[in-house]
């Protein structure tokens, strides 16, 4: 038996250490560095920078004055008035949009769950609302709310629900839930994707042997379908939280944050005082207490959530 350059164990497997071993332990995080490095660029170090320029005095159309103030700021924005407003906007926005799309895509999943002539293409087209961009959609919708001319208020009259054109971007009362309505029918397709995959997963054993017990349809939605989808509504409503708490677009193209302040969200308010004001410190701590706050409302639902899919 002639000699090999490496020894052998008896199971004719390399041995245990070694560079072979090392290079195992060490490929996973290599081939993970890369995106571990671009997000700490694109994701990290921005929030790092919005966090300093937060305690800092700074005025884009005055780079040499970034002096250190502190907690100022944060100050400022606790006594200003339209932090208040738009906190309660913000409020208003979260907490009607989320669930209005949760029902909404809840009842189109139950729907396309059901079998029917031309249900692929029905759940193809679904899609088109979170398809398309947001700046189409409020344009579109711009068009449907218009006073004069649009299909909305055409529709209204013609039904003899309303007796004159309402301005509904216009009016202060109608403005935020004007957009809400709108980002309601953009978001719901997203639950309806989520909420449908998670229907599928259920085996339809489950349903038979119900069935065969009596349950009727309402008892087999709650003991069944909603323990069955608890998982995908967790995570699509903390994703929709986060996605709608944070969406300027739609209301920067459809109000710009008017009438006045009535459609004003905290994430809007910090964009306009840096973007308008160019006042990157304030416009930064702003950034920041949203952050902390929706950081804390995340944890809060998470915990909530857990013990309850639990």
């Amino acid at each position: 038996m002639t000699d090999t350059p490496f020894s052998v164990t008896a199971a004719g497997a390399p041995p245990k250490g070694g560079r072979a071993s090392l290079a195992r332990r060490v490929l996973p995080y290599a081939m993970l560095s890369p995106a571990v490095l671009v997000t700490l660029a694109i994701v990290f170090l921005p929030m790092a920078q919005a966090a300093w320029m937060s305690l800092h005095d700074y005025l884009l159309w005055k780079p040499s004055g970034f002096a250190f103030v502190g907690l100022k700021n944060f100050a400022a924005a606790l006594s200003d008035e339209v932090f208040w407003i738009s906190l309660k906007n913000t409020a208003i926005w979260i907490g009607l949009t989320v669930p209005a799309q949760m029902l909404l895509g809840l009842v189109t999943a139950l729907l396309l769950n059901q079998k029917f002539p031309w249900r692929p293409v029905a759940r193809a087209l679904i899609i088109i609302p979170w398809a398309l961009p947001s700046v189409v959609i409020a344009l579109m919708w711009v068009w449907i709310y218009d006073a004069n001319y649009g299909v909305l208020n055409e529709f209204l009259l013609r039904m003899d629900i309303l007796k004159s054109s309402i301005p509904w971007l216009a009016d202060p009362d109608t403005a935020l839930y004007a957009i809400i309505l709108t980002l309601t029918w953009q978001g719901f397709p997203f639950f309806a994707v989520m909420i449908l995959a998670g229907l599928q997963s259920i085996p339809r054993s489950y349903y038979e042997a119900a069935s065969i017990d009596g349950a009727s349809a309402w008892r087999q939605f709650w003991h069944i379908t909603l323990p069955g989808i608890s998982g995908v509504l967790v995570t699509a409503v903390l994703l929709r939280t986060i996605w709608v708490a944070n969406s300027i677009d739609v209301i920067f193209v459809m109000t710009g944050g008017g009438p006045g302040y009535a459609t004003y969200t905290l994430p809007l308010y910090a964009f306009v005082k840096s973007r308008t004001n160019l006042d990157f410190g304030y416009g930064s701590a702003l950034a920041v207490m949203f952050t902390i706050m929706l950081l804390g409302f995340v944890i809060l639902y998470l915990k909530r959530a857990g013990k309850a899919v639990n």
